[in-house]
């Protein structure tokens, strides 16, 4: 069986090239030529790189790469951008990019068995925050960050194809682990001891840890029934602060500093940041979009049709996931 997947050098991607190494499949790695391939140091897949960005040389790529190799049985789309220096880039290569790969692959007779998106729960956006109820399923979608926009109009255009394309969309809340470099960051700040947040009142929080998602992947593209959508957690639900004495702790840190910053001159600072990035054509830290994930106050959602359905069940827990993923970072040198 032979199995494609897309941004394949990327934090999740890797770990995805790395299990299906192990169960032997026919493995290919769609990234550009010119990526770093430092996540996928030891495996052996193929290369092979897409252009996403034209879509009549993706249909030619496409129509080559049949005549000579045939198509592949299974194909994961992780590709994808958490971070741009334009606003506009988020659309262009969440959405377009995604949209071209897609029906260049129906227009060349390219459509695999099943086709994984790999969403997020921001495409939904942040749950209720006054009665804190889980987000479900089918609940209206109300994403307040250009990343989450952008994955949102992807699903959309993914669901109008109906049983043209054998898909299953996933979206997984907070995904941590080995590789990751968004959380390694809170690590960092705490072995500072130093321990700073905004002050928006209680927030919950959940998370999946990567190889548990990359668990979920597989059940659905072995198992799972297609044209479905699942929200992916690992069923625990964590308050900000409860998640940063757990962190404190796997460091082995006895006492931090805690600084809690009013919402609204972040939003300020985040605002000018944004319109500094742009002129400079850099990509802050901070900015508005990640501004509005720090202060979401609710990512509880209902994960009972993905445990139904795919008879999922995570095999770590956070503070087994966060501890195995300190020793990693310490190993490769990425914490002291």
């Amino acid at each position: 069986m032979k199995i494609l997947v897309t941004g394949a050098n990327g934090f999740i991607g890797s770990f995805v090239i790395e299990e299906a190494q192990k169960r032997g499949y026919e493995t290919y790695a769609a990234m550009r030529s010119s990526s770093d391939k430092s996540n996928l140091k030891g495996l052996t897949p193929h290369f092979i790189d897409l252009p996403y960005a034209n879509k009549d040389k993706l249909i030619s790529y496409l129509s080559e790469w049949k005549k000579s190799y045939g198509k592949w049985d299974y194909i994961v789309h992780t590709m994808g951008v958490t971070k741009c220096k334009k606003k506009e880039d988020f659309e262009i290569v969440n959405y377009l990019y995604t949209r071209n790969f897609i029906e260049a692959l129906l227009e060349t007779e390219m459509t695999p068995q099943h086709f994984i998106y790999l969403s997020s729960l921001s495409a939904f956006g942040e749950g209720d925050s006054i009665h804190f109820t889980e987000i479900k399923p089918n609940d209206t979608p109300n994403p307040n960050t250009y990343y989450g926009k952008s994955k949102l109009k992807a699903e959309q255009f993914i669901q109008t194809l109906g049983g043209t394309l054998p898909y299953t969309i996933l979206r997984p809340t907070g995904v941590y682990g080995p590789k990751e470099k968004d959380y390694l960051v809170m690590l960092k700040t705490l072995q500072k001891y130093l321990n700073p947040g905004i002050d928006v009142g209680i927030q919950y929080i959940t998370f999946i840890y990567v190889k548990d998602l990359v668990d979920v992947i597989f059940k659905a593209l072995e198992n799972g029934a297609k044209g479905k959508a699942y929200f992916v957690a690992d069923g625990d639900v964590w308050t900000s602060d409860e998640y940063a004495k757990l962190a404190q702790k796997l460091l082995g840190i006895k006492h931090v500093v805690t600084l809690k910053f009013p919402a609204p001159i972040v939003k300020g600072i985040a605002f000018i940041f944004d319109k500094v990035g742009g002129c400079l054509g850099t990509t802050p830290t901070l900015n508005l979009d990640k501004y509005y994930i720090l202060t979401a106050r609710n990512w509880k959602c209902d994960i009972e049709p993905l445990q139904k359905d795919l008879g999922f069940n995570a095999k770590y827990n956070l503070e087994q996931g966060l501890k195995e993923s300190i020793e990693w970072y310490k190993k490769e040198g990425w914490l002291d």
